[in-house]
């Protein structure tokens, strides 16, 4: 690592052009390719992916992706404007006819179903105020162009008057919903720069963090996009990635400049500062960041497809971030020289030579404290994870639909207006397809109809479509209640496990339900099915990682355990929010509903990371101090005095950028950014600073204990340095092992 810190630093220039290119080339790469990701989340061998199958092999033309176009008539809130009886008014058939017209011309569009037409008569609601009319692309909604959709939206619209509401639903033209500006990453960017400017007091090294976060993220985000050229990417992987890069990658960098000014206030040359800082605290960042990819890695061993690539996007991001801590940053700072103190800094260093930081102010205090009430300090942590934790007993996985939107989207509008139409069902119907072999099997196929309009939980029945070799049947349910409700999934388990084999006994009729709901629940009994096996080879590894650091058991059992009521206590937080929809109207955030099937296995990949970071950042220090004085109640006090600060201001950047992406209107990402924002604050503020400095406080000694045949067996690594290393053996050490901290 000295050796690299000292290349960056002689060819600072070179090292910087090497970046800039990088960042160049592989933008202007992802430029020309453009992107392909993908927002399938159908699982293959599932009954609803087999559904999908036999949907596309028998009716190829209703592959592609079908949204709505709804018009409701009512009293025109404009004065002196006309209301409208009925859907079926002459005006209102004659203005909507029109416009559908249009729409069966736009680019992309194989097909319109009016209301008026004999094949779309049931779309009209019973009390005449409601129609929608069927509109299917050529392609599935991830390859919908965006100007397809914002022509059908923008077509549709313009038939609307006074009295005539006119909405829109649909995968495609939620593509139109989907923001285009940055706000999120500038408002998490300028608060992060406000918190390293205040915790630094020099302008020059407040901008390196942000500097070396957005070269490295603007590389990662491009090569996302390249990435999605040659493996599946979800739709939200980009965001994702630039989610953990920011925070990581400023993190990271603030680590390494607070290490650098250390070493300019000891009175160490800016080349020299450079080098000892890549060479200690940047040992402790490549190994922070190796658990986060290891963590996010993990997801490859569910053997998803739809995760797989979500797992090395995000872990690019990470080794790009890391990369550029350790190369680009040093480089940096060699540029802006003695500036990476603030003024007053320099003047006390040229005035009065050289300084030994001592730790000082709160984090000092707070140390002693956490020191002297251990058993108390550490209960009352305890007790605010269980209180957050509680929540997430009550988790339930599904579909958020577009009835979660904000009450401002036109696709949360038409939802309501099918919903109140037609019931709520409609938006979420269920799709029976069934392969035929022979008379028997056609018979009682078209039996099955009679039978479902009897079960419980069914609103209607479809007529059966058959495809031109008649060897392919569909048929569509329409629940009596909304795609993310209990009642939905509850039916879906009836249909598979009674009424549909019931109806196909005594023939080789199998049916197969897909449809949105059959689909989440599907993939949702896959992840949970999975998640045990999963969660315990993250840990696993992790603990790993952290007994070759630390040639200790206590250490890593304990990590495991932080990292555990951090993900359990972030997801109650998630649950309140989202599920039980505590202020998430207030927050734009749209209605309460269920957690997303793929939102804990992201998570705990990236939340059982980011625990290990600061787990790291504290450890590695009070190690240090162990192996230097032996100490444990020193190295404890120590530890958290010189590393509560920096983790501290770390963790309010982290938290301010992740909280910023609830700025994106996506609710997949707002999920992500208050469950990691949560997930840290309770890490920094009550976990690292709180709770495992009490415990250690307790344990004493027996937190460094290993076995010495395990001591033995184990190859060494170092995360603190070499200097660091060994047993007491310089009389500084000594001598500082006596020196009390300062109150």
């Amino acid at each position: 690592m000295a050796a690299l810190a000292r290349w960056c630093v002689h060819h600072r220039l070179l090292a910087v052009l090497l970046w800039l290119f990088a960042l160049g080339g592989v933008s202007a790469a992802a430029l020309a390719s453009g992107s392909s990701y993908s927002s399938d989340y159908e699982v293959p061998g599932t009954e609803s992916g087999e559904a999908t199958e036999l949907l596309d092999s028998g009716f190829p033309g209703l592959g592609g992706d079908g949204d709505t176009i709804v018009w409701h008539t009512g009293e025109g809130d404009t004065p002196g404007s006309r209301p409208y009886a009925s859907v079926r008014a002459t005006e209102v058939e004659l203005r909507t006819g029109e416009m559908l017209g249009k729409v069966a011309k736009l680019p992309g569009v194989v097909s319109v179903v009016s209301p008026y037409s004999a094949e779309g008569q049931a779309q009209i609601s019973a009390d005449g105020r409601t129609a929608y009319a069927r509109v299917t692309f050529d392609r599935p909604a991830d390859a919908v162009p965006a100007a397809s959709a914002r022509a059908l939206v923008d077509t549709a619209k313009a038939a609307g008057t006074p009295g005539l509401d006119i909405e829109l639903g649909g995968s495609a033209v939620a593509l139109t919903e989907s923001t285009t500006t940055h706000t999120a990453e500038i408002v998490g960017v300028a608060v992060a720069a406000v918190v390293l400017f205040l915790a630094f007091g020099s302008f020059a090294a407040s901008l390196l963090p942000l500097a070396t976060a957005l070269v490295s993220v603007g590389t990662a985000y491009a090569g996302i996009v390249l990435l999605g050229r040659v493996m599946t990417v979800a739709d939200f992987a980009p965001m994702l990635g630039l989610l953990i890069g920011l925070g990581v990658g400023i993190d990271y960098a603030l680590f390494i400049v607070t290490r650098h000014r250390k070493g300019l206030s000891r009175g160490l040359s800016v080349r020299e500062a450079a080098t000892d800082a890549v060479a200690t605290t940047g040992r402790a960042v490549v190994f922070a960041g190796a658990t986060v990819c290891i963590a996010l890695l993990g997801m490859l061993i569910l053997r998803l497809n739809f995760l797989n690539g979500v797992a090395v996007a995000a872990s690019l991001t990470v080794v790009l971030t890391v990369a550029a801590s350790v190369t680009l940053l040093p480089a940096l700072l060699s540029f802006i020289g003695t500036r990476a103190l603030s003024r007053r800094q320099r003047a006390r260093l040229a005035a009065h030579g050289p300084v030994t930081d001592q730790p000082a102010g709160f984090a000092a205090r707070w140390s002693l404290l956490v020191e002297r009430r251990p058993r108390l300090l550490g209960a009352v942590a305890v007790v605010v994870m269980l209180v957050l934790a509680l929540p997430a007993f009550s988790l339930r996985l599904g579909t958020s639909d577009q009835g979660n939107n904000p009450s401002t989207a036109t696709t949360r509008k038409a939802y309501d207006l099918l919903a109140d139409g037609f019931g709520p069902g409609v938006n979420g119907p269920l799709t029976l397809v069934a392969r035929l072999d022979g008379a028997g099997d056609r018979l009682a196929m078209d039996q099955l109809p009679d039978t479902l309009r009897g079960t419980e939980g069914v609103a209607s029945v479809g007529p059966i479509m058959f495809n031109g070799s008649g060897d392919r049947a569909l048929l569509t349910v329409v629940p009596d209640s909304a795609p993310q409700a209990r009642r939905t999934s509850e039916l879906v388990d009836r249909l598979r496990t009674e009424v549909l084999p019931r109806g196909g006994s005594g023939t080789t009729l199998k049916v197969y339900v897909g449809g949105v709901t059959a689909s989440y629940d599907d993939f949702a009994a896959i992840i949970v099915g999975k998640l045990p096996l999963f969660v315990g080879v993250v840990i696993a590894l992790g603990c790993l990682l952290l007994l070759l650091a630390f040639r200790s058991v206590g250490i890593p059992l304990k990590a495991a355990l932080m990292n555990v009521a951090a993900v359990a206590s972030s997801f109650g937080i998630v649950v309140a929010v989202f599920q039980w929809g505590w202020g998430s109207e207030l927050l734009g955030l749209g209605s309460a509903g269920p957690i997303e099937p793929f939102l804990p296995v992201i998570m705990v990949s990236v939340l059982f990371g980011l625990s290990m970071d600061y787990q790291v950042f504290l450890v590695s220090r009070m190690y240090e101090e162990w192996l230097a004085t032996g100490d444990n109640r020193r190295a404890v006090r120590v530890g958290l005095a010189e590393t509560g600060r920096v983790i501290n201001s770390a963790a309010v950047i982290m938290i301010s950028v992740f909280l910023a992406f609830v700025l994106s209107g996506d609710r997949v990402i707002a999920m992500f950014g208050v469950g990691l924002a949560a997930a840290v604050a309770l890490d920094a503020f009550v976990l690292r600073t709180l709770l495992v400095p009490a415990l250690m406080h307790l344990l004493g000694g027996a937190n460094w204990w290993l076995p010495r045949r395990v001591d033995r067996w184990l190859p060494r690594i170092s995360v603190e340095g070499p200097e660091c290393r060994g047993p007491v053996a310089i009389p500084e050490a000594r001598e500082r092992a006596r020196t009390p901290l300062v109150r």
